[in-house]
């Protein structure tokens, strides 16, 4: 989920039962300064979800299907918060990954937006569709991630601008 939307791990970790939809094609996102944006879901995203919803009914009260959640926290948790902290995220996610053989130091939950921000940057999607998606107020944020595209965009003005061979 968090590389197919490029979700904030804190963003991800607070999502209302009610995101969990099976029909919605896109989430309702509160990021920063209480601000709520639109992320859309792709098929990837939209497969996790669903997989994730039926393995939490399996392990609800003697394996029955729990229809409704008893808490409004899509990632539910005995904390003080309610749902799973960004810390006890990151640190699954490290576990995961190196039980798929990823180098734990590499992985963490940023390195993932990050990566959707370049992987969308690299594969021509505009900078400030970028932003929206990623929640930045400031564009100057989201730039950071064009670094990555440096090369490409020399190859794009040397192969597809008129006066690039005169």
């Amino acid at each position: 989920m968090v590389y197919a939307t490029g979700l904030r791990v804190s963003e991800l970790v607070a999502l209302p039962a009610s995101a969990a939809r099976r029909d919605q094609a896109m989430l309702v996102v509160r990021g920063k300064g209480n601000k709520e944006r639109l992320v859309p879901l792709n098929g990837a995203a939209k497969r996790a979800m669903a997989e994730y919803l039926a393995l939490r009914a399996d392990s609800g009260p003697e394996g029955k299907d729990v229809k409704e959640p008893k808490t409004k926290w899509l990632f539910p948790s005995f904390g003080e918060q309610g749902h799973l902290t960004r810390q006890h995220f990151a640190r699954e996610l490290k576990g995961l990954g190196q039980a798929c053989g990823l180098v734990p130091a590499g992985l963490s939950p940023h390195v993932l937006r990050h990566a959707f921000a370049s992987h969308l940057l690299h594969n021509g999607a505009d900078l400030r569709v970028v932003q929206t998606l990623l929640g930045h107020a400031d564009i100057s944020t989201t730039q950071i991630y064009t670094h990555v595209l440096e090369e490409r965009l020399k190859t794009l003005v040397r192969d597809l601008h008129p006066l690039a061979d005169t």
